[in-house]
């Protein structure tokens, strides 16, 4: 695999950059890994152990490199959609393989839905569909306290309590709002998420949060496309709202979810600073099921 090689792609409302890391042998459709907030670095480490294949990471609108042009304050799944159908148009077209994270999962499941002649196999790892969920009312109230603290107390209070709600095993309580909040420090997160002057275009809190997770798919498009639709959830993610969230659009889709080594965030690696990560055994199960198609 080559060094990556950045290019910029001007999109309706933004400007994205992307990443490609050629490999060698061109044998196998391009590898396409998406998150959202997160950008390409967080990649990097899933990347390397992808050498044999070219490997495609971006930064989402509003994230990163990827700057936004339309002055919107939110992203929606739908935009994101466009600007991966076009981020894919200028790779080659497709059909490509993709690997999709988080809200990157929510972002990938709504680009199948309108443009499943451009993805052959789709691995959606943890979206965070809690509009799916038994307790949606209850972990859709969450979700909007979290945007309310953000916007009142700032980045630190709201890491704080997006910890505490993605923290929970089990359904969403109702005082979700009284719940104790975890210090973001102790899960990696830096003094730039505790400070309260930060800008108030936060991709987490404001561009994405609400947006991705009230999205609900078009299950039927979803079941219609000719695209391989693979939901993976954590082993280490038990009880968790995006894990149970993955369960959910599993379920709904008529399949069962496919078990991956580590947590949410399973295919960093110790660089990150993150619990639960498992980049060896992530790439593993990865490539085990991206083979299966």
């Amino acid at each position: 695999m080559t060094e990556p090689k950045s290019h910029t792609l001007q999109v309706p409302g933004a400007v994205l950059h992307y990443d490609v890391r050629e490999a060698a042998d061109g044998g196998a459709p391009p590898l396409l890994m998406i998150g959202s907030p997160m950008d390409a670095s967080g990649f990097a480490a899933l990347a390397e152990r992808f050498g044999d294949r070219t490997v495609v990471t971006y930064d989402p609108r509003g994230v990163g490199r990827s700057v936004r042009t339309d002055g919107l304050a939110e992203s929606t799944p739908e935009m994101h959609a466009g600007d991966l159908h076009r981020l894919i148009s200028a790779v080659g077209g497709g059909p490509v393989d993709v690997f999709a994270s988080s809200g990157g999962a929510v972002n990938a499941l709504a680009l199948v839905a309108r443009h499943p002649e451009q993805v052959r196999t789709l691995v959606a790892h943890e979206p965070p569909l809690a509009a799916l969920l038994p307790d949606r009312e209850r972990a859709l109230a969450a979700v909007v306290h979290i945007r309310e603290t953000y916007d009142r107390e700032g980045p630190g209070p709201a890491m704080g309590k997006f910890i505490a709600l993605t923290s929970i095993q089990g359904e969403i309580p109702a005082g979700f709002a009284g719940l104790p909040v975890p210090d973001p420090a102790a899960f990696g997160f830096g003094d730039e998420e505790t400070d309260e002057e930060a800008q108030g275009d936060d991709p987490l809190f404001v561009q994405n949060l609400i947006t991705c997770t009230h999205y609900e798919p078009d299950v039927a498009a979803l079941r219609a496309a000719p695209t391989r639709v693979v939901i993976a959830v954590g082993a280490e993610s038990e009880g968790q709202l995006a894990r149970r969230a993955g369960h959910a659009i599993a379920e709904r889709l008529g399949g069962e979810a496919v078990i991956f080594p580590g947590g949410h965030a399973g295919f960093l690696d110790a660089r990150s600073g993150m619990p639960g990560v498992d980049p060896d055994g992530f790439a593993a199960a990865l490539r085990q099921v991206l083979a299966a198609g």
